[in-house]
Parts: C-alpha cells; structure tokens; sequence
C-alpha cells in the first residue's frame, strides 16, 4: 500500500501519539520520534533514536494502525518511518538497503520493494532505481 506524500506532511506536522503501558505506567509516544516499528515474537518495539518501547500487538495489526501516519512496511517484521529515510541503495539480490538518520540500514525485501516508491513526492532521474 503506497502512502501518499500529503499523508506523510500530515504525519510529520501532527503530534499523533501512542499510549504504552511500561512498568505500571502509561507512556505517550510521539509518532513523529519513532524511527520504526520491528516485530519481536507476540510484541512490537517502536524504536526510537535513543530507546524503545514494546507493546504487545502483531507487526500487521500496527502496519494497518500507522499505514496513514507515514510508516511504510519494508519487511515482514520492520515498518519504517518516512520522514527518517535518508537514502535507498539496490542490492544485487534485488533487495534494496534503506539507511535511516542516525545511520541505521534495513534491509527492504522484494516483496515490499513496491513501497519505497511511496518515499519521494518526486524522483529526478529516469526512475530505473525500481524496475518493474
């Protein structure tokens, strides 16, 4: 599923947040701070620059929850938050490796390639980054 660019601004200028039961308490999480979401086991951990948080859910009910506030799926177990992705580079697997700020990669499996289309609002160039 291609998230729109005006969805992304949309998520960046909003302040959407999740609520995180952690040791007794209720943490507000701001969607912005969170550079991506990874399945662990029955959980997810929303990850952020410095710490991150789990939440027992699965990595699709999530990937359905955040598809419209600038998270894209880029495997079967990370979504991605758009506005951290700083470059795409092609594997010679056909895999792509997606590098966020902070210099974290991710590898992007060729099934969920067709979601990286989604990042720019405009690609410069003849488009050949994503064959097919």
């Amino acid at each position: 599923m291609e998230t729109s660019p005006w969805l992304q601004a949309l998520a960046k200028s909003q302040s959407l947040r999740v609520a995180i039961k952690v040791r007794g308490k209720i943490l507000f999480i701001n969607l912005g701070d969170v550079v991506s979401v990874r399945a662990e086991g029955n959980y997810v951990s929303f990850q952020r620059i410095s710490s991150s948080y789990l939440l027992r859910e699965s990595i699709s009910a999530v990937a359905r929850m955040l598809e419209t506030h600038g998270f894209i799926r880029i495997h079967r177990s990370v979504l991605v938050n758009t506005s951290f992705v700083e470059e795409i580079r092609p594997l010679s697997s056909g895999e792509y490796c997606l590098r966020v700020e902070g210099g974290k990669e991710y590898r992007v499996t060729r099934t969920y390639k067709q979601h990286l289309k989604s990042l720019a609002q405009f690609w410069i160039g003849t488009g050949a980054l994503f064959p097919g």
